[in-house]
This record gives C-alpha cells, structure tokens and sequence, in this order.
C-alpha cells in the first residue's frame, strides 16, 4: 500500500492536543520500527506468544547431592547419576539459548556440606540463581562434571545427608519470590536416586508435605526427575506425596527410573518447555453451545536468529525510530497525518486507518462447528499447510474438559472429522479446517508419545486448486515399471522428521556455542541430507544398469553430447522472454486495476519483454506495467 500524506494546509490547522501529541511523538514516544511493522502485516496464526504480555517460563533443578548420586550405577565405567544431571541440565541451558534465551534457570544443589541461600537452611546451596541462560553459566557448570569435577565438588560443596528436602523446597520458592519479572510458568525439577529420604525423620517428611503443598497453592509444578538405584526406586514410599503436574498432564502416569543418559533427557524434554498456546478460543457447537480450547503448534520452523545491532563503542544494543515526513515541507507527521491506498482501476482508493482494519475483520475469532464427514473423505493431497493441535482450555470455561473428551471419543468411535469454519485471531480470514481425532499413546516407559485431542487440518479452497496441462510423453511399458518398482523397494526407509536435523542452523548456532564458550574449533555438524551412495550401490546391486538397458538405447550416453556454448554475438540474438498474455488482456488488467490475480512470475517474464525493471517485490511490478500502459 502507498502512503498519502497532508500538505501545508492540513499541517497548519493542528489543534493544541494535536500539536502535544506531536511534542511526545518527537521527543520518541512514538511506534518504533518493529510497532510500525506489526501495524502493517496482519498478525498470523503462527505469531507465538509475546513475553511482554505473557511472562518469562522459569525453571529450576533442585538436585541431590548426597554420596550415591556420586556412585556409578552398574559399573565403574558408566557415568554417575550426578554426572548425567549435570549433562541434562547443559542440555537445557544451550538449548535454551536457542530457542527461548529470555527464561529463566537456577541450579540449586541438597545435601551438601557447606550452604548458601537467602533463608540460610543448612545443607542446601544455590549454585546459580534464576537468571537467563548463557555461556558463563554454561562453563560454571561444565567444572562439576567428570572424575575431576567430583574431586572439585566435594572440595568446595561437601556431602551431608542430614539435609531438609521441605528447607530446600522453601528455598526454591524465595527465589521465584526474589525475580522482579512477571512469570507465566514457575516449574522445579527434582534429581534424585534416593527414594525415601525422611525415612527415620518423621517431621521432616511432613515439613516436606507441607512445602510441596504450599508450592501447588501458588502455582509451582514440583517434577520427579528419578534415577535408577540398586533395588530399584518406589515412588509410593514418599514422593507420590510431594510431587504435583500440570494441569493438562496425568499424576497416574509416571514413567520409570533412568539409568541412561537418553531416557533421562527424554522425560526433561517432555516437561522442561511449557506448551505455550498460540491462542485460546471458543469451539461453537451451535450458537448456545461451546466450550473453551487451546491451539499449539506441534512443529515450528527454526530460522537463524535475527543478528542485533549493536552501538559500536560500548556494544549496548540500539533501537531504530521510524519517522514520516512531509515530502515538499519537511514536516514530521503523526500517524494520523497519514493515509494508505490501494491502487484499483488507475484510481488510488485511500482509506482511513480504521476503514483498513474492518476491511481485514471478518468475524470474532473461534471454531464454528459445520458438520461431519468420515475420515476416509480426507486425502493426501488436501494438506496445504502444517497441522496444528487442539486441547481443551478448562481455565477459560469450567467443564471445556468433559465436552471435548465427549467429542474426542465419539469421533474416534465413528471415525469421522468433524468441519469447521476457523479465524484464529481478529484479523485473519477464515478457513475451512477438519479436525482429525487422536488417542493419547505412551511408549514403554510410559512417557507420553502422543496427546489426545484433535489435530486442525487445513483444507484447500477451489481457488487453491489448479488444472495442470500435461505434455504428451511416451508412457513406459509394463517391464520398465516393474523394474523402477525393484528399484524403489530396495530403497525405501521409514521416515522420520526428528532423524534429520537442519545442517545449516546445526553448524550456526555451533559456530555460536564454540565462540561463546571459548573452544579452539567448533564441533562439525553431520549433514544428515547427503545421500548414503555407498549404501545406496550396495542395496541397488545390478537394477541400475539393468533399468538403463530397458529405457535407454543400446548407444545412448548421457556424458556423449556437451552442451553447445554461446557465442559472444549470440547475446543479441536471445529471444525475449516468452509470455502468454497478449497486449490487448494487459491493458484490459491495467484499467480494471487486476493486475495483481497474476503470478509474479508472470509479471517478471511481461515487464522483461516491454524492457521493464523486472526485479522488485510484486506491488513494484504491477506499479511498472501501470505506468507503462498508462503512458500510451
């Protein structure tokens, strides 16, 4: 859209609240860059939540430093239930730099000799307090690890087993108490091998009670994070008691004790990241009848981080302003001095700010209920965009749960989807959607694999749909498709989308981690997208050459015929770019203002044969051949 502006008059009539307006928009009360932008896209369905309005996720591991976590499990040769924590939690830490730098993490160690805490309980001492992750904490932590780091450790912490795990409970919840900063989600993770740990201390065990349940009343979820022990760890002797889940998660399932590394890190994953809701709506069934759910993202597409400008002299970040201004007078311009249009018929239609916005409302957001359809009806080639996923919101409407499920099990049990009209924020059209039924499923350690609830298919409309124009080609004969059938079993693999990582971003944010951290080199990342052609040749055998003798002729060689090279004068002789519209269809698009239905490869290949600029974003292409046609 063009923006209009005001001239002289208009500038000269400001009224005295307008021209204090003014003051504070040039003083730089104003909308920055980034404010500017969000006023101009429309806001869509991927936007992830915002910390300013949400809060920060908080996270802190509250881990056991008696002597058995200090003791291999199976042999000497495997790694301690302690070093594996310390693993875990670097872990969290770098990955948390990535995706989410603005939570918060703490390290708080139980059971140790020497303490530091703000309520000075004996034996609990807070290694790191809860603050954003980064690489000077990284390396603090990188110094407990090892042979060396348990020498280190025992120098400087000491073990006492005469420790208060309701004390180290109460610490964990003064430091929540401690962070200025509004937080959304307060979550501790316990790491222990020691399932009984008040056994003979009857008041410790039930001052243990009383803080877990002091944590619950104010919201902090209290995570058993259990390792393996000799004789195997009863969850029923104590922390059955002390720990509490989230709401949407089940206190019945618990999953097992680790013993490695891997199994560990799982049950972290599971918990570490609150599922942050991209937006919570209303499912209308009809027009008395609704209740509450939540929408997640169950993928989301990792881009490198937008670099941060920085002020050269001190390296503080700096922030951009952007201004208007009167193109003849020079003037500063409010927003309210401003106007956008749209190009419509070789007439701009200017619109108001306001006229703009309910130009792109259409209707309250929700899901309205159209109907049901069996699940076979839905095809492969109906998916156009990523899934998302629904979950009941009982924290908006009392009862969503019970209703939900209802619905859940019923369309599981007829196997059908239900169809609905969907606009996930005020300013997003609306889309046709099928939501598709799924169990909940756990693996054998019970860890939850797969959620229940619904997943939001987006369905095509007409005009999404095209009819594409085939060139006649010789069809292969039965034995060539048979033999490409060999071929293409022999090479078949079960997908998976977590077996392959991005090698890109891998080696960016490792390039980051080593300059952050101070190595030598940093590590190389294995691009997983290379072809095995090795095992590729083992598995294939003799079918290639058997498929080029049935397709190809027995004098065909693919390296015989080099390419012809242009001549110096063969430049002139190019053909222009061959288009399909003709002139008279062009200039009946530039009067009717229509221009923009065409592809933007269509506008780049016209603009190219008329001698146009043809690079540029697609308003500048129609703008191009507006100008051009209108000049004749």
């Amino acid at each position: 859209m063009e923006m209009w502006v005001l001239g002289e008059v208009g500038m000269a009539v400001l009224s005295a609240a307008a021209m204090a307006d003014w003051v504070s928009y040039y003083r730089g009360d104003g909308p920055d860059e980034e404010e500017d932008g969000e006023q101009q896209e429309e806001e869509g369905p991927e936007a992830v939540a915002d910390y300013r309005f949400s809060g920060r996720d908080s996270l802190i591991f509250l881990v056991d430093a008696s002597k058995a976590m200090f003791e291999p499990y199976e042999d000497e040769e495997a790694a301690t239930p302690f070093d594996m924590t310390m693993q875990c939690i670097r872990n969290v830490y770098t990955s948390k730099i990535i995706s989410s730098d603005k939570d918060l993490l703490s390290v708080v160690f139980y059971g140790t000799e020497n303490n530091k805490n703000s309520a000075d309980f004996k034996h609990v001492y807070v290694l790191q307090e809860l603050d954003n992750p980064g690489a000077k904490r990284i390396l603090e932590l990188d110094q407990y690890r090892g042979d060396e780091g348990r020498v280190l450790f025992r120098e400087t912490f000491g073990h006492n087993a005469d420790y208060s795990l309701g004390e180290a409970l109460w610490a964990c919840s003064n430091l929540f108490s401690d962070v200025r900063v509004r937080l959304s989600h307060k979550r501790i993770m316990l790491f222990t091998n020691e399932d009984n740990p008040h056994a003979n201390d009857s008041a410790k065990a039930k001052l243990a009670r009383t803080r877990a349940g002091d944590l619950r009343d104010t919201g902090i979820i209290l995570d058993l994070m259990h390792l393996k022990k000799p004789g195997g760890f009863d969850i029923s002797l104590f922390y059955r008691d002390i720990i509490n889940v989230a709401e949407d998660e089940d206190l019945g399932i618990q999953p097992d004790e680790s013993g490695k590394l891997e199994h560990l890190m799982k049950k972290v994953r599971a918990k570490e990241t609150r599922k942050r809701a991209l937006s919570r709506l209303n499912l209308y069934l009809n027009k008395d009848l609704s209740f509450s759910v939540g929408v997640y993202n169950l993928i989301q597409k990792a881009y490198k981080p937008y670099p941060v400008k920085l002020y050269r002299e001190t390296n503080e970040p700096v922030k951009t302003k952007t201004r208007v201004f009167n193109g003849k007078t020079g003037s500063l311009l409010l927003p309210s001095d401003t106007k956008r249009a749209q190009t419509y018929g070789n007439r701009q239609i200017a619109m108001e700010k306001e006229e703009t916005e309910e130009v792109k409302r259409f209707d309250s957001p929700g899901l309205f209920l159209i109907g049901f359809k069996p699940l076979s009806m839905l095809k492969q080639h109906h998916h156009i965009r990523p899934s998302q996923f629904m979950y009941p919101e009982e924290s908006l409407v009392t009862g969503s749960t019970t209703l939900f499920n209802a619905l859940l099990m019923k369309c599981l049990e007829k196997e059908v989807m239900a169809l609905c009209r969907y606009i996930a924020r005020r300013n997003t059209p609306p889309r046709i959607v099928a939501l598709i039924p799924q169990e909940e499923e756990v693996d054998e350690q019970k860890v939850q694999i797969a959620p229940p609830g619904f997943h939001i298919i987006f369905l095509p409309y007409a005009d999404d749909k095209r009819n594409v124009d085939f060139t006649e080609k010789v069809p292969a004969n039965r034995e060539q498709v048979d033999k490409m059938k060999e071929i293409i079993q022999k090479l078949r693999f079960k997908y998976r989308t977590d077996s392959f990582e991005n090698p890109v971003l891998q080696q960016h944010f490792r390039n980051l981690e080593a300059l952050a951290l101070d190595m030598l080199e940093p590590e190389q990342a294995e691009d997983l997208t290379m072809p095995k052609t090795e095992e590729m040749s083992r598995r294939l055998g003799n079918l290639v050459e058997e498929f080029k003798q049935l397709v190809y002729p027995p004098d065909y060689s693919p390296e015989g015929k080099a390419a012809k090279r242009k001549q110096a004068g063969d430049a002139q002789a190019e053909k222009r770019p061959k288009i399909e519209i003709s002139e008279d269809s062009l200039r009946s698009y530039v009067q009717n203002g229509t221009l923009g239905k065409l592809t933007v490869s269509a506008l780049k290949d016209t603009c190219r044969h008329y001698g146009l600029r043809s690079g540029g974003k697609k308003q500048e292409l129609i703008d191009a051949l507006t100008e051009y046609f209108s000049g004749r």
